[in-house]
This record gives C-alpha cells, sequence and structure tokens, in this order.
C-alpha cells in the first residue's frame, strides 16, 4: 500500500541514520531521502551502497545533531 499524504520529515538528507531493527541492525548510513511510499527511506551504506528501509527502523546515529524543534 502506498501512502501519499504529506508527512513531516523525521530525518533531513545527509542525517547520520543507524539501523535499529531487522536483519542489519546496528548498520550506520546516511539518509538520502523518503521513497514515494513516505513509510520507507533510501539509505546509502558506507559502501556507497543505496538501499531502501522502513522508516520505523531509522534512528539518527548522532542524537545530538537532531534539528531543533523550534527553529
Amino acid at each position: 500500500m502506498t501512502t501519499s499524504k504529506p508527512v513531516v520529515p523525521v530525518f533531513r538528507q545527509g542525517d547520520e541514520v543507524v539501523l535499529v531493527a531487522g536483519n542489519n541492525e546496528g548498520m550506520t548510513g546516511v539518509f538520502l531521502k523518503l521513497r514515494p511510499d513516505t513509510n520507507w527511506a533510501d539509505v546509502a551504506d558506507r559502501n556507497g551502497n543505496v538501499r531502501s528501509h522502513p522508516v520505523v527502523w531509522l534512528a539518527r546515529a548522532n542524537p545530538a545533531a537532531a534539528p531543533n524543534k523550534e527553529s
């Protein structure tokens, strides 16, 4: 099923992320973009491969780098 409603982005392009679930749990990468189904995101692995993962499996690799919600 494809979600077409707008969402508030949790991640920004270039954010360092880590997989917190799934077969590759603990793997780090760089957030690239949300997929057309906004429940999925493209993430660049350290070796340059681009993979799609469920957004709920992602967390910031550096939580201190999270954008300020007031800005």
